[in-house]
Parts: structure tokens; sequence; C-alpha cells
């Protein structure tokens, strides 16, 4: 994202409890540390634990002016795969958009088989989050993890910068355990995109 390359717009979906607005504003915050605008917001309604829930984040060059919810999202981040079945969470998505999902499946064994033919190559991932969620923080929360995840399919901010974020909301060992997760599942997601996955 350099000189005037448009605006970054990426929308999480998930469920209340999962750190879906946390996962909106690390990313806010590693964009700060590599040195472009963010913003990041939810999408308020129930807040209540397992509803849906959608949270919003902008990354741009300059200072961003929009204030409304993200209908035409780049990046789609969904943390709880079984919101597919309840919500297009696809609506709206850029031709040429990332989509990573939350689940061991991969996209063809979860019926999206004709979605991730329509993307680029590699456009549409998905990441056993919460297991590794499990195995580093003893607890399904697969923010942090998609992050690193996401670092790595697209490029568009740094593990570094995920580091960071992760370190200036969480201290001592929750900050340490999110790491350890948000490392991995970059490297899971870096070593796949190596091999061509």
């Amino acid at each position: 994202m350099t000189g005037d390359s448009p605006i970054l717009q990426i929308r999480i979906h998930g469920r209340g409890g999962q750190g879906v607005v946390t996962a909106a504003e690390m990313l806010s915050i590693a964009a700060f540390e590599q040195g472009r605008y963010a913003q990041a917001f939810p999408s308020f309604g129930s807040e209540r634990t397992g509803a849906p829930v959608v949270a919003f984040c902008r990354i741009d060059d300059k200072p961003i002016r929009l204030r409304e919810p993200i209908l035409a999202p780049d990046v789609l981040i969904v943390q709880d795969a079984h919101l597919l079945q309840q919500i297009d969470v696809f609506l709206g998505l850029k031709p040429d958009g990332h989509v990573l999902i939350n689940s061991r499946k991969s996209a063809e064994e979860m019926g999206l088989g004709e979605m991730a033919a329509r993307l680029p190559a590699g456009h549409l991932v998905t990441l056993p989050a919460t297991e590794i969620a499990m195995k580093h923080l003893h607890r399904p929360l697969p923010n942090a993890v998609l992050l690193g995840g996401f670092a790595a399919m697209t490029g568009m901010i740094s593990l570094e910068a995920v580091v960071h974020a992760i370190g200036h909301k969480f201290k001592g060992e929750v900050a340490a355990r999110n790491i350890a997760a948000a490392t991995e599942a970059h490297a899971l997601l870096a070593a796949a995109k190596e091999a061509g996955a």
C-alpha cells in the first residue's frame, strides 16, 4: 500500500466472547506500528456471548475519514465457521478479496470450492485457529491466531507488527501465549503458501 493505493477494508465475523472487537483493534495497532493510519470499530448489536458479532478495520496511507460499516471488504476473517450457515459472510466481498476462515476443514470440505475458484489462487484459506489457541492458551480464543495467519496469507502486515499489537493489548504470560499462537499460525500458512497450497 503505497502512493495512492486504495484503502484496505477488513471485516471480521465471529461470536460474542471470541474477541472479535479485540481482533480489529489489534489489527489497527499493527497497522499503526507499520506507519499507517487505521481505525477499528464494532457493529453494535447483541453483544451477548455466542451471538454473531461483526467488527471492522480500515487501513490506509492517509487519514481515514470514513466511519460507516464496511459493505465491500477486501478481506474477510471468519472466527466461527458455523456462521457460514447462518449469515452471508461473503456479502460484498471484492472479486480479488481474501478470506481466512477458522476451520480445520479445507474450503472444498466446507462446500466452498466454488467460492475459492472465483477468487485468485490462495485467496480463500482455512486455518485451525481454535485448535492452535487451545494448544497455547487453553481457551478457544482464535483472534490472535487468525491475525498471525492473516499476516502470512496476505503480507499486508508483518508478523512483527502483529506481535507488537498483541503485546500492546495483553501483558505477561497472556501476551506470550498469544504471541506463540500467532507465530505458529503464521509459520503454518507461510509454509502452505511456499508449497503452493
